[in-house]
């Protein structure tokens, strides 16, 4: 999965069952084009910060406000767009080959972060200048 328009990357929905008692989102086999292998979340982080700031060769990842709300910024190197996270019933798929940028955090939001692959570091292209020749 590697979408060099940026029009085709959308927020996704997250089956969610309703219930007076509290609601319930369901991610199962179906909603990730990958199956999970490593899952980790972002909180307390100060509101005028900012996260991410790179790109992956190979593997995806879904975003998830649990709580709270930030923007991802996303960049083909060649064009921008951004999406305002703040539902816990829809998440971003990230491909890869796209530079990603976290910030705009509100206070007390928790950004959950579901991934194709356990923690590689030749994985990752963190400066722009190597994204930009990769």
């Amino acid at each position: 999965m590697n979408y060099n328009n940026l029009d085709e990357i959308e927020l996704l929905d997250i089956p969610t069952i309703n219930d007076a008692r509290g609601n319930l989102a369901v991610i199962e086999k179906d909603i990730l084009p990958y199956q999970i292998k490593r899952v980790y979340y972002l909180f307390d982080v100060p509101s005028d910060s900012f996260r991410g700031g790179h790109a992956h060769k190979e593997q995806l990842e879904f975003l998830i406000a649990l709580s709270g709300s930030f923007t991802v910024t996303l960049d083909n190197g060649k064009s921008k767009k951004s999406f305002l996270l703040n539902k816990p019933n829809k998440g971003l798929l990230l491909p890869t080959g796209i530079w990603r940028e976290l910030e705009d955090f509100s206070s007390g939001a928790i950004c959950l972060v579901l991934s194709s692959g356990e923690f590689e570091e030749s994985d990752y292209i963190r400066e722009y200048s190597d994204f930009k020749k990769h």
